[in-house]
């Protein structure tokens, strides 16, 4: 797709300012104000083996959760992560990662969660980049430390969700579940990416409708399908702007993803992610499932 018509299309997103293309990242590689950032599941596949240049890494299990509880990482633990980045207040950030965005997807979701202002997906994440010949470095880049601090003193409740409100609630909001349809009927418990990181039943939540992620995304460089596309792909399957709706998937990584895309992309007024997702609901005593 040339560069004018990715341009076109992202104009035609609700919230085009949380997407820039590869070009724009390229163009602004020497901007002080901008921090890149590569969010990898593994690090030593991807960004140690070249990375965009001026990149910084974060680990997905490591800087963005909570070392000893099954959590994202806590205020003051994200207040360090960004200063250590060399973040402060008015920086622009700029993710993307591996394994089709889903971690610099996750990422940008707590970054939201926790108010901060201007972060952005570069839309096609590492593929893209590779794709296009773009230029990497295996250089590790040296920040001076940033004077980030929150803004807010309260998190966006209003994009998350737990167990306890997906169970009160069943029936009454539009879940969806974003995973693959084999894991949607309990058929696997886990992508293959992950065979030792499952739930002891599969199945899925009561009453959720199976649309997954990559149904999102074009296959050939990862980046998002057009407007029209997408109100095609999820609107006829009830997940509509009018509904409060629930993503979820296995760990909550895929269904940042699909957050994004309809709360940013579709403009959805209410969305929220279930980050607790299958291997919390699936693991519980007692607790109903469908497949």
């Amino acid at each position: 797709m040339a560069q004018t018509e990715i341009k076109h299309q992202q104009q035609q997103y609700a919230h085009p300012e949380v997407l820039v293309d590869t070009q724009w990242v390229q163009d602004h590689l020497n901007d002080d104000s901008l921090r890149i950032v590569e969010v990898d599941y593994d690090h030593v596949a991807n960004y140690e083996l070249g990375h965009i240049p001026g990149s910084v890494l974060v680990q997905w299990k490591s800087d963005i959760n909570d070392p000893i509880a099954r959590n994202i990482l806590s205020k003051q633990p994200f207040e360090a992560l960004l200063q250590r980045m060399g973040v402060n207040n008015d920086t622009t950030l700029a993710l993307y990662g591996d394994f089709n965005n889903w971690f610099a997807a996750f990422a940008f979701w707590v970054f939201k969660y926790y108010g901060f202002n201007d972060v952005r997906l570069i839309n096609g994440g590492r593929k893209k980049w590779l794709l296009e010949d773009r230029p990497l470095t295996k250089e590790v880049q040296s920040n001076r430390e940033g004077n980030y601090r929150l803004a807010k003193e309260e998190p966006d409740k209003n994009i998350r969700v737990y167990l306890d409100y997906v169970k009160n609630t069943l029936g009454t909001k539009s879940l969806v579940d974003v995973r693959s349809p084999k894991e949607f009927t309990g058929e696997i418990t886990a992508p293959p990416e992950y065979p030792t990181e499952h739930a002891q039943r599969g199945g899925h939540i009561p009453g959720a409708t199976n649309i997954p992620w990559s149904q999102a995304v074009n296959d050939s460089d990862d980046t998002f399908k057009s407007v029209g596309e997408l109100k095609a792909l999820y609107g006829p399957k009830g997940i509509t702007p009018d509904k409060e709706i629930i993503a979820y998937c296995r760990i909550g990584e895929r269904s940042s993803y699909t957050w994004f895309v309809l709360k940013y992309l579709l403009g959805y007024p209410d969305v929220k992610n279930y980050d607790g997702s299958w291997t919390e609901w699936g693991n519980l005593i007692a607790n109903p499932i469908e497949k």
